[in-house]
């Protein structure tokens, strides 16, 4: 999970947090990533979810690798329900209304959705977005291309503001100038008077 983060061009403390804990009501809530978002949001990954039953229908044929690839899509149904109890977004604010459940496998995806089509849909009504390693790679990459531009928006408004800033010092000393001038003329004047 944290090579596919810093793949997507994020760094570790500034962009993402791995294993922070945080005491709530229910007790210590601990997920495996927060990533940080443009803006002080942070998302919830979680990349507990249950893959035992998918390895066991590996082993099997027939019928009972069928009912083992029906258990793992069960189970990550139940997982599903756990994230959408937790509501990490509660607790982790500020923070957009959903977490990210993570497969670390892109056939563990592909098997629980072939037995069960509904299951992305089932995650979205109850915040919990189900993604595997190319889904979340695309999806950090963006939160990064978001991170790079709030940067560049934040410098940009440095720049202007140093310009404004030069602007404003070069007014006074032209100003300094001005008067400068005024007195010389003054001067000369004066000794052109008395002469």
């Amino acid at each position: 999970l944290k090579r596919l983060v810093e793949m997507a061009g994020m760094v570790e403390y500034c962009d993402f947090e791995e294993q922070k804990s945080v005491e709530t009501e229910e007790g210590r809530k601990r997920p495996d990533l927060i990533v940080h978002l443009p803006g002080g949001q942070q998302v919830v990954v979680d990349a507990k979810a249950p893959v035992e039953a998918y390895f066991q229908s590996l082993d099997l044929a027939g019928d009972a690798a069928s009912e083992a690839l029906r258990e793992h899509a069960r189970q990550i149904r139940a997982h599903i329900d756990a994230l959408a109890r937790k509501s990490y977004w509660r607790d982790f604010k500020p923070s957009p209304e959903f977490v990210i459940l993570f497969l670390p496998g892109e056939m563990l995806f592909s098997a629980a959705l072939k037995v069960d089509p509904g299951l992305i849909e089932y995650g979205f009504e109850r915040k919990v977005v189900v993604a595997n390693p190319t889904t979340l790679l695309s999806l950090l990459k963006v939160l990064a291309y978001g991170w790079r531009q709030e940067a560049m928006t934040r410098n940009a408004e440095e720049v202007a503001a140093l310009a404004r800033t030069l602007y404003e010092r070069a007014a006074v000393l032209v100003d300094h100038w001005r008067g400068v001038g005024e007195r010389l003329n003054q001067a000369v004047q004066a000794y052109n008077d008395s002469v």
